[in-house]
């Protein structure tokens, strides 16, 4: 190697971006030393060096123990590096599907606070919304127990088996609008707003309204819900989900949760609509 191709360990940092620190602690314990020292002392390295200190950082970044890097820096073989190469994969592997369950999860929450910040929670609104995926949980039997809190730690303990991810919010599902305005804190199911959810909320045209209060606690949403749809002419068709966009992960104070409620509706071609 001619010696106009080497460069000092000033020049190899500021090519690399790597600290001069690093580097003399990297070449104290073996794991890249430079190519050549001259007669004061002086490391000098090679420019093609830089490709071997990149995957160092990128496996040190990854937690590879700087003893199994400078392991293979001395036994290096392509059986060996394709071993690594292989453990650090499926290690990569399990880290970006716990990082896409963060952020879904993060992606949930944070499109929820924004609706209810945008959400006028006086009035009502006939909507288009969208698909959403959900896990519903099992049929609730709130029985001598009808309680909220009761019914809703059983759907937690059976979370597990029924592949429900307790992590996303939890809403409410109604079978109809009567359920509803029968006891508005007992959902005919507890349902899990997860993206990879197997059931479905399905697209269409939603009555919408919002009521702050703790869990269950659904104020007179339904009377105003009933009250716009008979106005309106319009009736409910289908299944009715409550689901809290502000709550403990916002807001403190547990009065002031804020739920919206949408109702499946169509418009009314004979009858009137139920009322509260």
């Amino acid at each position: 190697m001619n010696g106009t191709t080497l460069l000092s360990i000033k020049e190899f940092s500021e090519l690399s971006g790597v600290k001069q620190s690093v580097l003399r602690y990297y070449d104290e314990i073996g794991i890249l030393s430079p190519v050549k020292r001259g007669k004061n002392g002086y490391r000098y390295y090679s420019p093609q060096q830089i490709v071997t200190l990149n995957l160092i950082n990128v496996l040190s970044d990854l937690h590879t123990p700087l003893r199994e890097i400078g392991k293979l820096e001395k036994h290096r073989t392509p059986e060996s590096i394709l071993e690594l190469f292989i453990r650090q994969e499926s290690k990569f592997d399990c880290e970006m599907r716990r990082l896409q369950a963060s952020y879904s999860i993060t992606h949930v929450y944070r499109s929820l606070i924004q609706v209810g910040l945008a959400a006028n929670e006086f009035e009502i609104t006939d909507s288009e919304m969208d698909e959403l995926p959900i896990i519903l949980g099992d049929i609730n039997n709130f029985g001598d127990s009808p309680l909220f809190y009761e019914t809703f730690i059983r759907f937690c303990q059976q979370a597990q088996p029924s592949l429900v991810n307790l992590s996303y919010p939890v809403g409410g599902y109604y079978e109809s609008m009567a359920d509803f305005l029968q006891e508005p804190s007992q959902p005919t199911r507890f349902c899990s707003i997860d993206p990879a959810g197997r059931d479905k909320k399905a697209a269409g045209r939603y009555l919408v309204g919002y009521t702050r209060g703790y869990y269950g606690e659904m104020g007179d949403v339904g009377a105003r819900l009933c009250a716009y749809a008979n106005e309106h002419d319009l009736i409910f068709n289908g299944p009715l989900y409550a689901v809290y966009v502000h709550d403990e992960i916002s807001i403190k104070n547990t009065s002031k949760y804020l739920a919206q409620v949408a109702v499946s509706i169509a418009p009314k071609k004979a009858g009137k609509v139920l009322s509260a």
